[in-house]
């Protein structure tokens, strides 16, 4: 039985706009047993962190571990062993930043997913969709006009984010497969996209039917659906087909907005990747015909995290960056501050991004019960979003369950 005491934490985690009081944290193998002023508790270690900030382990809801170029069609073409070693690279710069959890939205898979556990790689804490599922010419279909290769490797490639699959049964087969692989929840492409080359923003994907009949897979294997999604026609289809997490949202109208509210689906916008596309998009290989879509969405999405924001929606903290782009995984907090408050915007990376992966309770949080995922911050980043930025360069402490993966040597 491991056990620590951490002293003299003030805690941010997004739910107030101040840090608390010192507490006292207590931690018993890998989870928090008791947080107070004062807790009776006999460690085996103590930590005194006065002086920084303390908040839970960041998660990310929107990542892609296995993108190591932001060429995805490239990126598919490369053997497992290549992505696996370089999925192993970003995974542990990742949990450098203080992300101890991510949801990877397309492209990892079980194995990936247990390697992590069984502490091959340093790396967050992973959730899994599997493959997202695309239909022909859909988002994650990388060929172009003029390929007509089949696409059935798609599934079996660990590089692919998606996998193609045309029609109610061999979408349905797919899905289920993914959740026999063990997908968490299942991911589907709504919508057209930037990063691929035939389908336009606002390209209504698979049919009505289709979407219903995935959603009710999804919940009767007790999970749910997650969307890539920016038109607002497209949006409100896939609300009214039961899919209750939007990824992107950006060209989201005002009326959904508020549907979106009242009926407590999920948003989680990825602007800094927008930010990031637009201005060095060609530099880290984005073909030139995704290039040109950024702008469609850039600074539409901008101005929508304020009304998503103003109207109480739930929104998780997405990066969604590719290849090289992933340095700038912690960008998203200044550019979210810039229009939205500070604790709003952690709290993005916490307790709502939990909500966001249903592991309300387990990560995000410092209560007694979670894991001891925690990480420590020179100075406040409620007054200075910029603290969770430099590559965990404000971070003397990471903690993930109970495990020390950054310390300081004057902690």
């Amino acid at each position: 039985m491991t056990t620590l005491l951490i002293k003299n934490a003030r805690i941010v985690d997004g739910t107030a706009p101040q840090p608390t009081d010192p507490m006292q944290i207590a931690i018993e193998d890998g989870r928090i047993r008791e947080v107070g002023a004062q807790v009776s508790f006999n460690a085996a270690e103590e930590l005194d962190l006065n002086g920084l900030t303390v908040m839970p382990g960041l998660i990310d809801c929107h990542v892609h571990t296995i993108a190591s170029s932001a060429n995805l069609g490239l990126n598919a073409s490369l053997p497992s062993s290549l992505v696996a070693a370089r999925a192993a690279t970003l995974m542990k710069n990742m949990i450098m930043r203080g992300f101890t959890t991510v949801r990877d939205l397309g492209g990892a898979d079980r194995g990936l997913q247990q390697a992590v556990e069984e502490g091959h790689f340093t790396a967050p804490r992973l959730v899994i969709c599997g493959k997202a599922l695309s239909q022909t010419g859909g988002h994650t279909d990388y060929r172009g006009p003029y390929d007509n290769r089949d696409v059935g490797w798609y599934a079996q490639a660990l590089g692919t984010l998606g996998r193609i699959c045309d029609g109610k049964p061999e979408l349905l087969r797919a899905a289920r497969e993914e959740l026999k692989g063990g997908a968490q929840f299942l991911k589907v492409m709504a919508d057209g996209g930037v990063s691929s080359p035939s389908d336009p923003v606002g390209y209504l994907v698979y049919s009505v039917d289709e979407l219903k009949a995935l959603v009710e897979v999804a919940n009767g294997f007790g999970t749910y659906v997650s969307a890539h999604l920016y038109a607002d026609e497209a949006i409100v289809r896939a609300l009214d087909c039961g899919i209750t997490c939007i990824e992107h949202g950006n060209l989201i109208g005002d009326e959904t907005i508020k549907r979106v509210a009242r009926e407590g689906a999920i948003v989680v916008p990825t602007n800094i990747t927008y930010d990031l596309l637009a201005r060095k998009g060609a530099e880290f290989g984005l073909p030139p015909e995704s290039v040109a879509k950024v702008s469609d969405v850039r600074e539409a999405g901008l101005e929508r995290l304020v009304k998503l924001h103003d109207a109480g929606v739930t929104m998780g903290y997405g990066s969604d960056l590719l290849g090289g782009m992933q340095t700038e995984q912690s960008g998203e907090f200044p550019l979210r501050g810039r229009y939205i408050p500070a604790d709003a915007v952690i709290r993005s990376a916490t307790v709502d991004a939990a909500k966001v992966l249903r592991m309300e309770g387990e990560v995000g949080v410092i209560a007694p019960g979670a894991y001891a995922d925690i990480i420590a911050v020179e100075g406040n980043p409620l007054e200075n979003l910029d603290l969770l930025t430099g590559q965990g360069a404000h971070l003397p402490l990471i903690m993930q369950g109970g495990r020390a993966i950054k310390k300081a040597a004057s902690l």
